[in-house]
């Protein structure tokens, strides 16, 4: 057997009858909950649990990372939502009315985290809004957005798999 054909043995393009596929998302979906607006999580619960040095650290990752993303949402966010809903258009209609499978996975994978990017960015507007030590209030923030991420990952990987089951005995 030649290496590109058991590569493609490996890696198999089937994306609902693959366990690579259920992985990358379960991965990612960990992923983006764990950072929260680039911010670590255990960060932010140290933050509310010690305060003082731990939180001051907080709203300054938090701060700096708020001011990096409204940089670029500013300078380029017009071009960046052209070209992410581009993209979300083409998936979709690969995923709909030409029934591609890994478009099909894609969209399912990429389209929860347009709306997930939308909230990071509304927190990054809040977060420059704050006063500079942040608290109480930063750490409330946080934490509300990464439950709202959690709500949104659970709802995605639940249709995922049922649109995975029903792929799969279809």
């Amino acid at each position: 057997m030649e290496w590109y054909a058991l590569i493609f043995l490996l890696i198999d393009m089937r994306s609902f009858s693959s366990l690579w596929y259920w992985i990358v998302l379960a991965a990612v979906w960990s992923s983006v909950s764990h950072w929260v607006m680039g911010v670590p999580f255990d960060m932010i619960t140290r933050a509310r649990r010690h305060g003082g040095e731990a939180a001051d650290d907080l709203a300054q990752l938090a701060a700096i990372n708020a001011r990096r993303m409204l940089y670029i949402s500013r300078n380029g966010g017009s071009w960046l939502i052209g070209i992410v809903f581009f993209l979300l258009t083409l998936l979709g209609l690969l995923a709909v009315i030409y029934r591609v499978e890994f478009a099909q996975a894609v969209l399912l994978m990429f389209a929860p985290m347009v709306l997930v990017g939308y909230l990071t960015l509304r927190l990054a507007l809040r977060v420059e809004s704050l006063t500079p030590e942040g608290g109480a209030g930063l750490v409330r923030l946080m934490l509300r957005h990464r439950f709202m991420v959690q709500l949104i990952g659970m709802i995605a990987i639940f249709i995922t798999a049922l649109f995975g089951m029903y792929h799969n005995i279809r």
